[in-house]
C-alpha cells in the first residue's frame, strides 16, 4: 500500500506541493508518541495493579495469611502456657516452698525480668511486624519463665527428698503397744521414788510387764546397747542424725548391737525392770542437740492396738 502523501497549498505559486517533514520534525514527533505510550502503559499498569493480580501475587498473599493464622494460634497457646505456668508458679510458693520452708521466688524474678539486648530487631519493616515482634517476645518471656520454674521444681525435689530423708529419722511414734499406760513424764521430783532425793525426771515412763517389745521410734545408728552402770540399767541409745537421739532405758534384754542401722519400727530389746527402778516399766527419752524435750510433744495415742502394729508391720517393709 503506498504511503499517504501530504500536501499543502503554496500561496506563492498557487498550487499544492507536496509536504516533505524535516528531520527535527520527525524527530519531535516521534518523541511526542514515544512519550504517550509509556505514560498509557504506566497508567495500565496501575489500574491492573490496582484491581488485579498475579497468579504468583495470589499465591504469596494466600502465604502471607496462613503465616499470620499461624501467628495468632501461636499466641493463642502462649498465653495458654503462661497461664498455667502461672498457676504452678503460685503453686509452688505456697504449696512447696512454704511448707519445705524455702524461700519464695520473687515476682520480678519468675517473670523473667526485662531489657537487654533487642533480639526482635530483625522483625521491623515487615508487613506484620507487630505480631511477629509481640509473639516472639511472649515466646522469649515463656522460655525464661520455663526454665525458672523447672529450676525451682529440682530445688523443691531435692528439698523434698531432704525432708523425707529427715522425717524417716525422726522420733515419731511409740516406742511400745498403744494398750501400755503412761507413767511419770519430764517434770522435776521433789523425791525420786528410790535415791529420795530431789531431781528432774527426763524422760517419759510406760508402764508395760517385762518382756514387753520395744521399738526404735524412727531411723538411726544404734550408739549403745548395755547397762553402763548409770541408772538407766540395761538400755539402747540410738543416734538418729539431725540433733535427735533417743534413750529406752531399764531393758531386760537388747536386741540390736553398737553401729547397727535401724529404722522406724524395728525391734530393738524387750522392756524390763532393770537399774535405779521400782517396778517394770520402760523409760523413754528424747534428746535434741544435748537437750531434753518432751516425748509426748512426738507421738500421739489416736491408734487402736491393731492399727499400731499394722503400721509398725508396714514400716518393717523395704
Amino acid at each position: 500500500m503506498p504511503r499517504k502523501k501530504n500536501y499543502v497549498f503554496d500561496h506563492v505559486n498557487l498550487q499544492f506541493m507536496q509536504h516533505r517533514r524535516k528531520g527535527s520534525e520527525k524527530l519531535l514527533r516521534f518523541a511526542l508518541w514515544f512519550s504517550l505510550s509509556i505514560g498509557a502503559t504506566f497508567l495500565y499498569s496501575l489500574v491492573f495493579q490496582k484491581f488485579f493480580n498475579s497468579p504468583k501475587e495470589e499465591v504469596l498473599q494466600q502465604q502471607v495469611e496462613e503465616l499470620r493464622l499461624r501467628y495468632t494460634l501461636l499466641e493463642k497457646h502462649i498465653d495458654g502456657s503462661s497461664s498455667a505456668l502461672a498457676d504452678m508458679r503460685s503453686s509452688d510458693n505456697t504449696s512447696y516452698r512454704a511448707v519445705l520452708d524455702m524461700p519464695l521466688i520473687a515476682a520480678d524474678i519468675s517473670e523473667g525480668g526485662a531489657g537487654g539486648t533487642n533480639r526482635t530487631a530483625d522483625m521491623t519493616g515487615y508487613m506484620n511486624s507487630d505480631l511477629m515482634i509481640r509473639v516472639r517476645s511472649k515466646f522469649d518471656d515463656l522460655r525464661t519463665q520455663t526454665n525458672i520454674q523447672y529450676n525451682s521444681f529440682t530445688e523443691v525435689t531435692a528439698r523434698a527428698d531432704e525432708w523425707k530423708e529427715m522425717w524417716a529419722h525422726l522420733p515419731y511414734i511409740r516406742p511400745v503397744n498403744v494398750t501400755m499406760g503412761l507413767g511419770d513424764g519430764m517434770k522435776f521430783r521433789e523425791k525420786h521414788p528410790v535415791l529420795g532425793s530431789p531431781r528432774w525426771h527426763f524422760g517419759q515412763d510406760f508402764r508395760c510387764p517385762v518382756g514387753t517389745e520395744v521399738h526404735a521410734t524412727g531411723a538411726g545408728i544404734v550408739a549403745y546397747a548395755g547397762n553402763d552402770h548409770d541408772g538407766y540399767g540395761i538400755k539402747v541409745v540410738i543416734d538418729h542424725g539431725y540433733g535427735y537421739r533417743t534413750i529406752y532405758g531399764h531393758l531386760s534384754e537388747f536386741n540390736v548391737r553398737r553401729g547397727q542401722k535401724v529404722t522406724r519400727g524395728d525391734f530393738i530389746g524387750l522392756s524390763g525392770n532393770t537399774g535405779t527402778s521400782t517396778g517394770p516399766h520402760l523409760h523413754y527419752q528424747i534428746d535434741l542437740f544435748g537437750s531434753h524435750v518432751n516425748p509426748l510433744w512426738y507421738f500421739q495415742d489416736n491408734l487402736t492396738e491393731d492399727e499400731y502394729f499394722l503400721m509398725l508391720d508396714y514400716l518393717s517393709k523395704p
